[in-house]
């Protein structure tokens, strides 16, 4: 009980004190009201936290690009797991900062809004992709007209958003009062304030939606090569490179979250102190979340336009403003420029004075469309 005697002290929380020393959590564990160093597993952990958000910054406004133009339902798809994605990465740099010797100085509401940050980002993962599935399917399946798939470009949107309010219910359930603050019976060793029920019913909802996944996929690969004979081979290599991508994705997500959410299996039915192998929650939790950082290279190796818009993101980030400074830099260039303009202007002025020799005036006007034209391109090449 020293660490318990030196809570008054330090303004630490009792109720999470309390649940992590029921737990076994508090084991190799000081409590301190000093703020603790970034040791350096931490600071490797802020920079993977870090790389995946920019990452996702960068593919998701890949995805915006191709959105504005062509308007199809797969990139709304994709959007918005890369949005699950980078709301991952946040909550992990989010958990980071707020861990170590912070998790003691929390109160119990921001402890569960911490912890259900990542919850609702795998919930939102985990809707992503049985929409994908879902879409995919009715497409194959049921291939709608011009006029219906306008319809269906909007109805994705609903989804979309569906998908995140059934994320956010999910993963701050604990926070509207499922949880275990109130009570030490039933909770969790993994995360000591949740309640092993609420964990179960996750995993539940989790498992269901993954073999639902799984169903809608075999259905889709049976019916692809059923009727490969039919369908021309460009729409044909073009559905099977996409479903080939999804499918990576799928199963990249199922290697990467299966250990966390086996691990999660075995805390609902231990008890408490019970079992060794949570000690390695740390590396399954490591492992989910770089899932979030894998999903952008399958899109850039399964994509070409994605490819390209992603490159074309690059050189206007990296290229432009060096355009712009050598044009504000380079006064000779102006200089020579204003010069050219202003000497085919006076060119200009006296063919437009002088009287047609001929009522071909028609013709006049194309030369002087391409002399401006040429004055045109000789300032931009000038400067």
């Amino acid at each position: 009980y020293a660490n318990a005697t030196n809570a008054s002290a330090a303004g630490v929380s009792h109720v999470i004190l309390r649940h992590y020393n029921h737990t076994g959590r508090l084991q190799n564990r000081t409590v301190s009201s000093a703020p603790g160093h970034i040791s350096a597993s931490m600071a490797v952990f802020l920079f993977v936290g870090i790389f995946i958000v920019l990452e996702n910054l960068l593919v998701l406004a890949a995805v915006l690009s191709r959105i504005r133009h062509s308007r199809r339902w797969v990139y709304v798809c994709i959007a918005n797991i890369t949005l699950s994605d980078l709301l991952t990465g946040a909550a992990y740099v989010v958990n980071i900062c707020l861990s170590g010797s912070q998790t003691f100085r929390l109160t119990p509401a921001l402890w569960l809004f911490r912890e259900g940050l990542l919850f609702v980002a795998l919930a939102a993962s985990i809707f992503s992709l049985l929409l994908i599935a879902v879409e995919r399917y009715t497409t194959m399946m049921k291939p709608l007209p011009q006029k219906s798939a306008a319809k269906s470009y909007y109805r994705i949107y609903g989804l979309v958003a569906l998908c995140w309010v059934l994320a956010l219910v999910i993963g701050f359930l604990p926070m509207l009062g499922w949880n275990c603050v109130c009570s030490l019976d039933g909770c969790s060793t993994l995360l000591p304030l949740y309640s092993k029920t609420y964990i179960l019913f996750s995993l539940v909802i989790f498992f269901l939606i993954l073999l639902a996944i799984g169903v809608l996929y075999g259905a889709i690969y049976r019916h692809v090569h059923r009727s490969a004979q039919l369908a021309p081979q460009r729409s044909r290599k073009r559905s099977m490179s996409l479903l080939k991508t999804v499918i990576s994705i799928v199963a990249i997500f199922m290697i990467c979250w299966g250990p966390l959410f086996v691990l999660l299996l075995v805390d609902f039915f231990c008890a408490s102190r019970q079992c060794s192998l949570l000690s390695i929650a740390d590396f399954c939790i490591t492992l989910a979340v770089v899932n979030s950082s894998l999903n952008p290279i399958i899109y850039a190796l399964g994509s070409g336009d994605m490819r390209k818009a992603m490159a074309e993101l690059l050189c206007c980030c990296l290229c432009r403003p060096q355009k712009f400074t050598s044009k504000e830099t380079s006064s000779t260039s102006e200089g020579r420029r204003d010069s050219l303009r202003n000497s085919f202007n006076r060119v200009r002025n006296l063919s437009v004075a002088s009287p047609p020799s001929t009522p071909s005036k028609p013709r006049r006007m194309p030369r002087k469309c391409r002399l401006s034209t040429t004055t045109s391109c000789l300032s931009v090449s000038s400067g």
